[in-house]
């Protein structure tokens, strides 16, 4: 059976960090017999410099047909000044939007070997691991109205508006429920029902989801503003948390640097599964950005792409023992002191991206033989 992968890497460190991926893929499919067949697009500004758009119509329709999509980074300052419609982001919101990817997955996991990198201190992250499911395709990142308007005097006003509908709330906390079945059972809800509508209706709907289909899972409800404070204060109390498109945007930044590096963590977007066949639309990406300022050095930590390919395993293909041993590679290269510049800490090794790929492969090898 063949698998279909297509790649889009994107800008800036992208390129550099899928070609680690790409490694890690030809091994499985020379080794291993995995089956995956690849095609390469562009996305972003490197998109936007060939064809005008941040997204062509080609690699959209690829992208549409693939069993998973892996996504690199994209935007710089190159771009700073092209048209708002067409500018490097709306790439990727126009994949999540058509591939109709509700579900953000984005784990923060925090290795033993880089407890000391955190910000806080290592006895509040040594062993983390968090499950923040941030709903994708609705909120006020694409609610409408979203205007600016002259209102004369030198005076504008800008809307965007949050929504949400009863079923978009089912069912991405119906996939927090479910991925909580498979940890240690526990979800917290977070949102602002003390002063947003949206977060009422969001507090009511997750309640009776959980009354109808999950009481085995234990719920908590939190507000967004106290979870955040939460997650720098105590985060090992949290097992999944689930909420909205913008609190999840922000709140899964503030989880991934208790990791100790933007560099580490990878994400999955998954979308409802296909009523004939199960499958669902996935597209995975690292949590970093494009970084353009180490773009090109060969010193980009390749890592949270590596993992992205690891989640991409697990949950497109169903290869939950491949998952779990390129998982266990890095924390074995970690573990022995292996860094990029990101993560180095004293008495380490500093390697670049090649390097650094080449070593997590290497384990992969050892522990796959």
């Amino acid at each position: 059976m063949s698998h279909s992968l297509f790649l889009l890497p994107g800008d800036g460190i992208g390129p550099e960090a899928m070609a680690e991926v790409v490694k890690i893929i030809d091994h499985m499919n020379e080794a291993l017999g995995a089956g995956f067949v690849t095609e390469q697009g562009l996305v972003g500004g490197s998109a936007y410099d060939a064809h005008g758009a941040a997204i062509s119509e080609d690699d959209m329709a690829k992208a549409m047909n693939a069993d998973a999509v892996l996504f690199g980074a994209v935007g710089g300052p190159k771009w700073d000044a092209v048209p708002y419609d067409v500018r490097p982001e709306a790439g990727l919101l126009r994949l999540r939007k058509d591939l109709e990817l509700f579900a953000n997955l984005r784990p923060a996991i925090c290795y033993p070997a880089l407890a000391n990198a955190s910000s806080l201190k290592p006895e509040l992250v040594e062993g983390l691991d968090i499950l923040i499911v941030r709903e994708l395709t609705g909120g006020v990142y694409f609610g409408e109205p979203k205007t600016i308007t002259d209102l004369g005097n030198g005076q504008k006003r800008a809307i965007d508006t949050q929504v949400y509908d009863t079923y978009e709330i089912e069912r991405i906390s119906g996939v927090a429920f479910e991925l909580a079945r498979t940890r240690k059972n526990r979800v917290c809800s977070m949102e602002k029902r003390n002063v947003m509508k949206s977060g009422v209706l969001w507090n009511q709907v997750v309640t009776e989801t959980h009354k109808a289909k999950f009481s085995d899972v234990v719920l908590d409800h939190m507000l967004a503003d106290a979870g955040g404070m939460q997650l720098v204060r105590a985060p090992k109390q949290f097992d999944v948390i689930v909420t909205d498109n913008l609190f999840g945007d922000m709140l899964s930044d503030v989880a991934a640097m208790l990791t100790g590096s933007l560099g580490m963590l990878p994400s999955a977007s998954l979308g409802a599964p296909d009523g004939k066949t199960g499958k669902r639309k996935a597209l995975y990406e690292p949590v970093h950005g494009s970084a353009p300022d180490i773009a090109g050095k060969g010193i980009a930590n390749p890592i949270a792409m590596i993992a992205s390919f690891a989640m991409c395993l697990r949950y497109s293909f169903n290869k939950v023992e491949e998952a779990d041993r390129l998982e266990k590679a890095i924390a074995n290269v970690l573990d022995k002191g292996i860094r990029t510049g990101d993560i180095m800490a004293e008495g380490c090794t500093q390697v670049g991206t090649s390097e650094m790929g080449d070593a997590i492969l290497a384990e992969f090898k050892a522990l796959s033989a």
